[in-house]
Order: structure tokens, then sequence, then C-alpha cells
């Protein structure tokens, strides 16, 4: 009878293997990430730069290949330009006229959605509806809204005695107009927001307010709001981003880039667009998308400051 040989034992495992997994385990990580940095290289931080780059030229939009050196002339043009002003001012005023009331109603519809109510999962589907809307639908049936002669708010105001208002005319009227079309699209979106919040704020602290003798409106001021601070300020924070980028719903309210025939309700990214698809200006048009850029970090950079403040006084109490 013959003997067949034992298999052969594994030997330890070499130096060399180990040391591709110890890099492999250092550097996977990387690997996992890069797909974004890639991406926001490609997409984010290349156009950035390029376009901080054509705002030191002169480049035309049937041309542009004939690009001329202009360095900061592009922002001296701008910032001697008085519709630049016109439209920054309009971007602020358009800004807080929708940013302000549509928080505060995105509060108070998800402190009431916080309770148990009857059909709340339907309600909660509804108030999301407007948020997914075309821009362009919700302007256009706005639009409809505002007219002056036949638009259904100056018929509801003509049952009171007041007289019809030129809602596409005036300066003030066709802001709040543009404005109401931010609140109507995103108070829903940030009701949800504020409701993932709430229902993250545990609920000992109500029981124990409740215990203390505290009312609901108590209850909100001294429980729900502490607790939401850090979602309010992101939703801060967002809205103002988006108020400076406003561009939809001032282009379709008239169907004019100029934003009215007085410039009464453009924003700085309608007189972007102006200059860069008007006029053909894509050097101009870089430079007000580098002051956009500027602006947002910079009103940013304060509300940072502004909690970071508040919260170093209250934890000195």
């Amino acid at each position: 009878m013959t003997l067949t040989a034992p298999p052969p034992v594994p030997g330890p495992v070499t130096d060399g293997s180990s040391a591709v997994r110890r890099t492999w385990r250092r550097l996977s990580p990387y690997a996992y990430i890069a797909p974004f940095f890639t991406l926001f290289a490609a997409f984010g931080l290349f156009p950035l730069i390029y376009t901080a780059f054509v705002s030191l030229y002169r480049v035309e939009l049937q041309t542009p290949g004939d690009m001329e050196w202009r360095g900061f002339g592009n922002y001296t043009a701008l910032f001697t330009d008085e519709f630049f002003w016109t439209s920054l001012r309009n971007t602020f005023t358009i800004g807080v006229l929708s940013t302000v009331p549509q928080l505060a109603m995105a509060l108070g519809l998800a402190h009431l959605l916080n309770y148990k109510l009857r059909g709340r999962t339907f309600i909660r589907t509804a108030i999301l509806l407007p948020y997914a809307t075309s821009v362009a639908a919700a302007t256009l049936v706005f639009a409809q809204l505002f007219g002056r002669d036949f638009g259904l708010i100056n018929y509801v105001l003509g049952l009171v005695g007041v007289s019809p208002v030129d809602w596409q005319t005036g300066t003030v009227a066709s802001q709040i107009a543009v404005s109401s079309i931010v609140v109507w699209r995103w108070t829903g979106y940030n009701a949800l927001i504020y409701l993932a919040g709430m229902q993250s704020i545990p609920g000992e602290l109500y029981e124990a307010a409740e215990m203390d003798g505290a009312s609901r409106w108590r209850q909100f001021v001294h429980v729900t709001l502490p607790g939401l601070r850090p979602t309010i300020v992101f939703t801060t924070i967002v809205s103002t981003i988006g108020a400076t980028q406003l561009f939809g719903e001032p282009l379709l309210f008239e169907g004019s880039i100029s934003g009215g025939i007085s410039h009464q309700y453009q924003t700085l990214g309608l007189y972007m667009y102006e200059q860069g698809w008007g006029f053909f200006h894509l050097g101009r048009a870089a430079a007000i998308a580098w002051v956009m850029f500027v602006l947002i970090v910079l009103l940013v950079g304060v509300n940072a400051l502004i909690v970071r403040r508040r919260s170093r006084k209250e934890a000195g109490r």
C-alpha cells in the first residue's frame, strides 16, 4: 500500500501581502469618496475658476474665442451701472418678503402637524405638492391670478372696496406678487423639515414642562424653539441662498428679462441673464456671477456669526 503525502500547509502571509493590505485599508476611504470629488471638480470647482477667469476679459457671445484683457474693468463697469444696484436692492427686498413669511408659516404648520390630527399623512403630502410643482406652471398660474383686469386677486379686493392693483407695473406690488410665488412653493418643504426636527425633540421635555404647568405656547417657546435652533439656522441659510439666486419666478411672471418696464423686480439672476444672453456680454455676466457668489458667502458668514454669538451668550448664562 502506498502512502500519499499530506496536503501542504499554507505558510504565513508574506510581508509584501501585508503591506498591500495595510495600504489598501489606509487608502480605501479616499477611493470611496473619490467619485464625489471628481464630479465636484469637473462640474463645480472648474466652472467657478473658469468664470473668474472669464470675468477678467471682454468676451462676446457671438465670438467667444476672441478674448480681450480688461482686468477689473467688468467689475468697475458693473459697480457704476445703476441697474446693478437696482437688481441688488430688488434681490434683497424680494428675499426678505419671501423668506420671513415663508419660514414663519412653515414653523406654524409644522407645529400643528406635530400634534395627532386626523389625516396627518394626507396633509403632509398635500403641503409638499407646491414644491413638486414646476416653477413654470406655478408662475404662469400666479401671473393669471395677479392680472390687473381679470385676475382673481383684484376681483377679491374689489369685493371689499379696494381699487384694482397693477401687480406687474407697481414696484412694491410686483415684488409682493413674485414673493408670493416663492412663499407658496417653499413653505410646505420647510414645514416638513421643521416637523422632522420637532419629532427628534425628546418627549420627556414636553412632559416635564407640562408637569410644571407650562401652556402649549410656553412649551413651544421654551422647548420647541431651542430644540429647533440648528434646523432653523439651516433653513435660514438655504432660503437666503435661494433668494440670492432667484431667477425663474421673476423671469416668467411677465416674460421679460428686464424684470418689468422699469426693472422694478429684476433680481441679480435676471440681471446676469440679461447681460450675458440679452446683451451678449459674457465677461460682464461672469463678473455678476462672482459678485453673487461673494454675496452668498458673506450672507452665510453673517448668519453663522450671529448664531455663534447667540450660542455663546446662552452658554454663559
